[in-house]
Order: C-alpha cells, then structure tokens, then sequence
C-alpha cells in the first residue's frame, strides 16, 4: 500500500503515448501517472486523443490495481473552456468523493518557430492548453483542494527561464504559469494547499520529435545536463511530483524546482 492510497489525483495531459525504446514513458504526464498509480492513487486523467486516454486507463487499472477516471477535454480558443474544466471536476467528485492533488501538465505549442512569424492562433494554442487550462483547473479544484489540504503541481519550463530561440508563445505560458503558481501560493498557503512549479528536463516522444522536426532549434536550446542524461519522466520527475504531494514538503510551497537530469535546485 502506497502512502497516497485513497487520494485523488487529476492529471492533465495523461493519455498514453508510445514507449520509448528503452520502454519507459514516453510522455512527461503519463510518467507522473505511473508514479502515482505505484503509491496507491486514484486517477483523474484527461488530454485530447480518447486513444491515448483509453489505453492508460487500461494500463494502469490492470498494472496497478487502482481505478482510473479517463475524461476527454481540450481547452482551446474556440471552446467553453470553463464548462470543459467543471465537466472533469463534476466527474472526479461523483468517482471518487475528493480531489487531493492537481497536475497541470498539458501544454501545446509550435515550437521552433520564430517570434516574427508566430500567429495569433500559434499564440494562442500554448496560452489555452497551457496558461488558461492551468487557470481554469486551479479555480475549478479550489473548493476541493481546500477540503483535503491538497496540492497544486504545476508545469513551466526553461524556455521561459532562460528564453529559448523559436519558444515564444510557450515560454509566455509557462512564465504566466509561474507567476499564477506563486499567486495561489501567497492566498491559498493559509488553507493549508501546496502549490509548487516543477520545470523538467526529461527525454520524451514529444522532445525527440522536436529534435526532428527543428534539428536547429533543438541544437540551440536543449542541452545535455551535467549528469550525462536527461530526466526519466516517471522515476525522477514523476517521484518529485509524488513528493511534492507529502505534507513533508509543505514549506516549499510557492518555490520553482528546476530538473535537469536528475538534479533538483530552486532557483
């Protein structure tokens, strides 16, 4: 038994992707969603592809023996967004009777390409899947989070850290992300909820396809860390998500952690 059996956790952007060759996640969200199953949690999990969602659930439930939500839901400029985001809450509350945990992990852009050719609908891709979505999960779970103590786990980036070539519009969503974070974190602190900002390097499908779609951009911003690998998105981003969950880590509320192949520093 896991110490989060029994809680509820949401988490965006959770489909099941293809595995990497080495045969772990290939996704920084579906990582998170092993490493919550393996303590016991039960499952919110939404995205966009009902495939991907189906084939999590599945997974999970006959791996780990918890129970999973799958809801599709896709926040975009051209959707009733906040009806969207109650839809999944509704449905987690009528599952499960609570919600202990959000992670906003879903985000998409059109990376690599350049400030002075971005669109509007480019922009505004990476501000609804990711700043709004975040702001819209974190309103609806308020009530929630505040009835079990819970935690918000959100997810920014070092585009937006260090200013990455060819990431506008998803370093402006991950900056606002930041900012939003350390808000909830002032006014929310008192009713004892646990906001944090993670900002992963991991090797994911996601990045590998970057790399070769934009060798160029790719070059220029994705480097290797110091430790010789990058992240592994369930065994050291999901296992710091998990943490972040303790009520041991309560006083890091409000903080950055930055993950650079297994190294952690909050800058």
């Amino acid at each position: 038994m896991g110490f989060l059996t029994g809680k509820t956790a949401i988490i965006t952007g959770a489909g099941r992707p293809t595995p990497l060759a080495d045969g772990s996640a290939g996704s920084i969200g579906y990582g998170i969603a092993i490493a919550y199953a393996k303590e016991g949690a039960n499952l919110v999990i939404t995205g966009r592809n009902v495939k991907k969602l189906e084939d999590a659930k599945e997974e999970l439930e006959r791996l780990y023996g918890i129970k999973v939500l799958a809801v599709p839901a896709d926040v975009n400029a051209g959707a009733d967004n906040e009806a969207t985001v109650q839809n999944v809450i509704d449905q987690a509350i009528a599952t499960f009777g609570r919600i202990d945990v959000l992670i906003n992990n879903a985000q998409a852009s059109a990376s690599g390409v350049p400030l002075a050719t971005h669109t509007t609908a480019n922009f505004d891709l990476a501000m609804y899947s990711g700043l709004y979505s975040t702001f819209y999960y974190m309103k609806a779970c308020y009530p929630y989070l505040k009835e079990t103590k819970g935690s918000v786990i959100n997810f920014a980036s070092g585009a937006g850290l260090f200013g990455n070539k060819g990431q506008c519009s998803y370093a402006a969503a991950k900056e606002g992300i930041r900012g939003l974070t350390r808000v909830a974190a002032t006014e929310w602190g008192p009713d004892g909820i646990n906001c944090n900002v993670v900002c992963p390097l991991a090797w994911t499908a996601q990045l590998e396809q970057f790399q070769m779609a934009y060798p160029e951009a790719f070059k220029a911003n994705v480097h290797m860390p110091p430790m010789g690998h990058y992240g592994n998105s369930e065994l050291e981003i999901g296992r710091v998500c998990v943490q972040l969950a303790s009520p041991d880590f309560k006083y890091m509320s409000g903080e950055t952690l930055t993950l650079e192949g297994g190294m952690g520093q909050r800058p």
